[in-house]
């Protein structure tokens, strides 16, 4: 018994452990996998991603030069990052925000000309 308040009284004299989250964000560690970005202006939509992803999360259309990836079946190997070819696939340190609903990342790469509007 006599243990059991020593450490209580231990306890309440020191500050606490913990983060107050909200308030106090943990800075991530530098080997932190948190999400996976696509530069879409450097893609050459090979599909070297897809075919390598072991959860199939991304699906890339050439000739429609479309890149959808579902970021809630992706287990966050880096897989796909290692094999980008172009190099524009990387795994941001930092995680998505929390959400209450599902969504696909949808990126669609333009031809100059259409971004002027010709």
């Amino acid at each position: 018994m006599l243990d059991m308040l020593k450490s209580v009284f231990s306890n309440l004299s020191k500050k606490p452990v913990t983060r107050m989250y909200p308030y106090e964000e943990r800075k991530p560690f530098d080997i932190n996998r948190g999400h996976l970005e696509n530069n879409i202006d450097e893609c050459i939509f090979c599909g070297m991603c897809q075919r390598v992803c072991p959860s199939n999360c991304i699906k890339v259309d050439r000739k429609a030069s479309v890149w959808e990836y579902n970021p809630f079946e992706c287990v966050l190997c880096g897989v796909c990052v290692e094999k980008c070819p172009k190099k524009c696939l990387k795994l941001d340190v930092h995680y998505r925000s929390c959400t209450d609903k599902k969504y696909n990342i949808h990126l669609e790469k333009h031809d100059d000309s259409e971004k002027a509007g010709a």
